[in-house]
């Protein structure tokens, strides 16, 4: 019917209907994260970066976008500690070696986030060592997690062809699997 209700009320008709509803990043789940969102925790290096200027942060991930970020971010800070669940990074060797090379890049291995608090202007971040179980409390201006993105298609995603890793199937003309209905950006 190419039909999209608003808010409940409101009933939009077109003859084509562009999904641009983009990616959330994933959680860590640890106790202040959403409190502190906005407040010292971002997901954004090229929005945020730019405010942490001759100071200290803190990347969690290891994969590309938190590997190739962190490289990014050493434009404007002093010092960077990665925090990576695993005993290596997982991100591209390109990557990796950039970072390797960088000295401003500290990386603690084997470690996940356990709490985000604040105390003054600093961030405290929490981490467990997930191999021996050690837990330390890292300070920081800033904390920037990039531990991957989910699509935002739960008002479709019954709907419409998804691909394996859950975002909207999408041809080189942006098609869908519904005629009329097209997807563009991070969505697909």
């Amino acid at each position: 019917k190419k039909e999209v209700v608003i808010d409940e009320y409101e009933t939009v008709k077109a003859k084509r209907i562009i999904i641009a509803t983009g990616t959330t990043p994933n959680l860590t789940g640890a106790p202040g994260e959403n409190e502190l969102k906005g407040k010292g925790i971002s997901y954004c290096a090229t929005c945020d970066a730019k405010y942490y200027n001759d100071k200290e942060v803190i990347v969690i991930g290891g994969g590309n976008s938190a590997v190739e970020e962190s490289e990014y971010i050493t434009r404007f800070v002093n010092k960077l500690t990665i925090v990576h669940q695993f005993d290596k990074l997982t991100a591209n060797k390109q990557a990796q070696d950039k970072v390797f090379s960088n000295p401003k890049i500290n990386i603690l291995f084997d470690n996940e986030p356990r709490a985000f608090t604040k105390e003054g202007d600093k961030i405290v971040t929490e981490v467990e060592n997930v191999k021996t179980k050690k837990r330390q409390k890292l300070s920081s201006d800033g904390v920037f997690i990039f531990i991957g993105m989910k699509p935002n298609i739960d008002l479709f995603k019954d709907k419409l062809e998804l691909d394996r890793w859950g975002y909207i199937k999408a041809d080189e003309d942006m098609r869908t699997s519904i005629h009329g209905v097209y997807a563009v950006g991070d969505v697909i």
